[in-house]
Parts: C-alpha cells; sequence; structure tokens
C-alpha cells in the first residue's frame, strides 16, 4: 500500500491529532494543578460552573495522589458523567411531574447530583451510612441541589424519581429504596470485581434484580473506559484497567411508556470531554495504524 493511499484512507476526524502536542501540554497542566490543589475543583467559595470549568479527565478517572483512601472516597467521583446522558436522565425525569424532584440516595459530594440537577430537575441528596466521604467534601451547586438529613430507609419528603449511583460496596438498598415508590429508579452501576475483596465494586450482584411486577426497565445503557484511556497515549500516565458502567431506568406502571428522551438534540459537553475525545480518538488512531503494520 502507498503512502497516498494510506493518507486517503485516514479518517477525517484523526486531523484534530495534529494539535496533539499543545492539547498534551495544557492536558498535563491541568492534571497538576488539581493534584496541587490550584484547581477551583478545591475552592468551595467559587460557584460550581467555575469548579467544574477545565476540570480535568483524569481527576475523574484517577483520585489525587494525596487522597487517604482509608478516609476518602474518590477525590471527586467515581466516574466521569456525559452531558448527554444526564439530559436524558432529566429528560425522563420531567416526564412524570412538572417539577420533578430527584431523591438522590448515595450522593456523596454533590458533585453528580448537581450536574443532573443543572439539567432543570431538583435533587435532594441523602447521605448513605456506608460510605466515605469524598476527598473534595463538598462540590455540589446550591442552586439545584440541597441535602436532606432523612432516613434512607423512611425518606420524609416526597420525590418522584430515585437516583442510585454507584451503590456502596457489598451494600443492597433496593428495598429501601422501592419502600417510597419511585415513578422512576435510576440505577448507576459497575460490574466490576475489587482485586483485594472479590466483591463487586458497587452494591452486590442481586441489586435491582427482582424489584416488583409494577416496575420495569425501560431503558439502560453502557459506557465503556477502555484500558489505559491515558498509559496508551500517554506512556507516563497511570495504567488503568477497563471499566464498563452501566446505567438502568426502571417505571413505575403508570410511566413505563414515557419517551425516554434517547434522540434528543445535541448539547454543549462538559469540559472533561474534550480530553476524553482527544484520548478515544488517539487510541483509535494507534489501532489504525497497527491494522496497517505500522509499528506503534
Amino acid at each position: 500500500m502507498t503512502d497516498s493511499e494510506n493518507i486517503q484512507e485516514t479518517p477525517p476526524h484523526f486531523e484534530k491529532l495534529r494539535a496533539m502536542e499543545a492539547f498534551s501540554d495544557e492536558m498535563f497542566n491541568r492534571i497538576v494543578g488539581l493534584q496541587e490543589h490550584e484547581h477551583p475543583a478545591w475552592d468551595s467559595t467559587l460557584t460550581f460552573a467555575e469548579r467544574i470549568q477545565n476540570l480535568p479527565l483524569h481527576a475523574l478517572v484517577f483520585s489525587n495522589p494525596d487522597r487517604d483512601p482509608t478516609t476518602n472516597a474518590h477525590t471527586i467521583a467515581p466516574f466521569y458523567p456525559l452531558r448527554a446522558e444526564m439530559r436524558q436522565l432529566a429528560y425522563c425525569a420531567r416526564q412524570v411531574a412538572d417539577q420533578p424532584v430527584v431523591c438522590d440516595f448515595h450522593s456523596r459530594n454533590g458533585f453528580l447530583g448537581s450536574l443532573l440537577g443543572r439539567e432543570g430537575v431538583k435533587v435532594v441528596g441523602l447521605e448513605d451510612p456506608s460510605d466515605k466521604p469524598n476527598q473534595i467534601a463538598v462540590f455540589s451547586d446550591p442552586e439545584v441541589f440541597q441535602r436532606s438529613q432523612a432516613d434512607y430507609r423512611q425518606v420524609d419528603f416526597p420525590f418522584d424519581v430515585a437516583l442510585s449511583v454507584w451503590m456502596p460496596a457489598g451494600i443492597n438498598r433496593t428495598a429501601d429504596i422501592v419502600r417510597s415508590r419511585p415513578k422512576l429508579i435510576v440505577y448507576i452501576y459497575t460490574d466490576h470485581i475489587d482485586e483485594s475483596s472479590g466483591q463487586p465494586q458497587t452494591g452486590t450482584h442481586s441489586a435491582y434484580r427482582e424489584l416488583p411486577e409494577h416496575y420495569r426497565l425501560i431503558a439502560e445503557w453502557s459506557i465503556t473506559r477502555p484500558k489505559d484511556i491515558f498509559h496508551e497515549t500517554w506512556p507516563e500516565l497511570t495504567p488503568s484497567f477497563e471499566e464498563i458502567r452501566h446505567v438502568r431506568i426502571f417505571a413505575d406502571e403508570p410511566y413505563w411508556n414515557i419517551d425516554v428522551g434517547a434522540d434528543l438534540d445535541e448539547a454543549e459537553s462538559y469540559s472533561w470531554e474534550n480530553e476524553l475525545d482527544m484520548a478515544l480518538t488517539a487510541i483509535e488512531a494507534k489501532g489504525h495504524l497497527r491494522e496497517r503494520g505500522f509499528p506503534v
């Protein structure tokens, strides 16, 4: 195959990789800034919008090197959320109530609940007693997210949607959440097994497997974080295992046929999705070259 034939077969979206050197320098600066507590994410006096601006993807894959895992959970969050899925979840919530209230059962620092709230719903976060606090203990948007001291076993306020994200490992809160009979239940989890304990990283194998008959699965999707998402392109960064994150939406019987919003128009992505796009494109480009016999 000639060089000209190789060039013609190069997918056009690989063109962005021509800016890789400058992109990498900026990305590393963001990573170091977060690790040295210089990024706005650490400053709780700033607005939520300011704190998430230019938040590095690396901080949503790895925790900070100075985190003490015996006392703190992830620095910010256990995974990188995508704007499209937060918009879809909020869209579903708006199908079951005019002013939907979402109860975030494992709210932690409020980061994920606040992202959902910014899509047009009210989110109330509960503290799960089995959770360690995040290293950044408070990372929420008070305009859309509020905390409640309610007992997760008997929530004392009305809500429409139960948000169950990264249920604590080895814990099954299904019965406690179903007891309130929410109109929708959103379950976000991974099947990954912790090597040290041999247990699921989130919840249990039986969580949400046997719901009452009036609940039906109405939508689901999975997001795969490739193995070595950073290390494959930037060898100086830490290797990582593949992780598959699942999202499942269950509806109570009156809402089985709602529009689940699978075809929503695109909107501006979160800033960390720009880094995600570049990392995934670089991995794809290396595979493209390997298939053509180039050593990379």
